[in-house]
């Protein structure tokens, strides 16, 4: 997939802010960037406003631009997870675990919540329907990057079935995870069969309203993701936009 001028210098100056090389503190200039990215004056401008909404930049009259400490960044935003699984191992092995922590927080409640909604027959028929596809395509999928979609797909219905507005602004950070594992397991001929059953048991048991069913499905789905011993992963296209189904 092809990326634009402004994709390009984010991803540049993002990745430099996270691996340290523009450490907490350094101050630069647009022209700087410029310099540093070879983009427009324009492009540079607009990369430093989406730095600064992440929190990883300042901008004052006196000062210029600040690169800010990693307290201050929104770690929840794709383009920082992705920055940070494109760090050096053991710095991507803590995005990792972090991802996973919060999976393992979320999606089995979540996952719980989709079937309870179900039993009650509060569940919107057009988000039942949705998740009965996504099944259906991942148990169909015959390489890694339909599978990809598929599951992703899947994972936002779940989210959306739950009824949480807030679980469902978590669908990007949880994309981010799965695309890791995805590029990860490109040179596999087929997707893991138990990971395809798990996912069909997910499907199963919310439609028939088994909460128990359900996060236990799940809580296997998330422990079993991020292999321990996987090497860094390619950088891909860019994350989409951080938005909510």
């Amino acid at each position: 997939m092809s990326t634009s001028a402004f994709e390009r210098a984010l991803d540049q100056l993002g990745r430099a802010i996270v691996a340290g090389e523009l450490p907490a503190g350094h101050a630069d200039t647009v022209e700087g960037l410029v310099a540093r990215t070879g983009a427009s004056r324009s492009v540079v401008r607009e990369v430093t406003r989406v730095l600064g909404s992440l929190g990883m930049l300042s901008a004052g009259r006196r000062v210029g631009l600040r690169v800010r400490g990693a307290e201050h960044w929104d770690t929840l935003d794709p383009w920082v997870i992705r920055w940070r699984l494109a760090l050096g191992e053991e710095g991507r092995r803590a995005q990792i675990d972090e991802l996973r922590s919060l999976r393992r927080a979320v999606e089995p409640e979540a996952a719980a919540a989709a079937a309870r909604t179900v039993a009650a027959g509060h569940a919107v028929p057009d988000q039942c329907e949705r998740l009965a596809r996504a099944g259906e395509a991942l148990a169909q999928a015959d390489d890694p990057e339909a599978f990809l979609a598929a599951d992703a797909e899947l994972h936002a219905a779940v989210l959306a079935l739950s009824g949480s507005a807030m679980f469902v602004r978590l669908r990007r950070v949880i994309e981010e995870g799965l695309r890791d594992r995805a590029l990860l397991e490109r040179a596999h001929l087929a997707p893991d069969a138990r990971d395809v059953a798990l996912h069909g048991e997910v499907c199963r048991a919310i439609a028939a309203g088994n909460p128990a069913a359900a996060a236990a499905a799940m809580r296997e789905i998330v422990e079993r993701t991020g292999p321990e011993d996987a090497q860094p992963a390619s950088t891909g296209a860019p994350p989409a936009e951080n938005s909510a189904d």
